[in-house]
């Protein structure tokens, strides 16, 4: 059905703006986005066909490239760059949430949810530090690397150069597993073992390293994976 043939107060737009966009379903938003369809398909049935390449989950509608949407007939450079300037605008909102810390950063599921919106559902492996001063507030976030598929290669020397050109006191070590399984690797724990030795040979305390898988994490510190709940 086009979204013209359908009752007034169930097209995306108007239902959006009298009941609120939390009345809309994803495939609704995203139609609204796309403001229009083709000949052969309505926004809502290209909003579908969207969804449908990633299963029905955001997280890997967020790191869809322009290529890969342009691919769905009726996306175009004028849809696809609307869309990936609405997922970047969300993603830089939950990075403004989670950077304003008033308080220590003492649990490694502190150290989750200040991540978690950076490294959800991305399909490589990204390395990040997160400096804190000598009473665990956080000072810094900072990429050290970000690899091109399954793995990243830390380098400690840049961890040592990044963390004492701004004065940390601590480093929290920070990468994720787009496997989906957060449980160390020998590789993971050897880095670790580097990287604690190099700071410590300079009076600077790592923390702790997380591993973030997106539903779960493993936190070294804690010696466990945990899931969320």
């Amino acid at each position: 059905m086009r979204i013209k043939e359908m009752g007034e107060a169930e097209r995306p737009r108007e239902k959006m703006l009298s009941r609120g966009p939390g009345a809309l379903s994803d495939t609704e938003l995203l139609a609204i986005l796309l403001r229009g369809g083709t000949p052969k398909e309505s926004a809502l049935g290209i909003a579908r066909t969207l969804l449908g390449l990633t299963d029905g989950r955001l997280s890997a509608l967020f790191n869809m490239g322009a290529e890969k949407m342009m691919q769905v007939p009726g996306v175009g450079e004028c849809k696809a760059a609307t869309l990936l300037a609405a997922m970047e605008l969300g993603r830089r909102y939950l990075q403004e949430e989670s950077t304003v810390v008033k308080k220590p950063v003492v649990t490694s599921r502190m150290v989750y949810d200040l991540m978690i919106p950076l490294m959800k559902g991305l399909d490589h492996e990204e390395c990040w530090i997160v400096l804190l001063n000598d009473r665990n507030y956080m000072t810094a976030k900072l990429k050290v690397t970000s690899g091109g598929g399954r793995s990243t290669t830390i380098d400690v020397r840049q961890i040592l150069r990044m963390a004492l050109d701004r004065g940390a006191a601590g480093v929290l070590l920070v990468h994720n597993h787009p496997t989906g399984n957060p449980a160390p690797s020998k590789a993971d724990i050897k880095q670790t073992d580097q990287i604690r030795k190099g700071l410590d040979a300079v009076g600077i305390t790592l923390v702790d390293h997380v591993i973030i898988a997106d539903d779960s994490y493993f936190s070294f510190c804690d010696d466990t994976a945990t899931p969320v709940r």
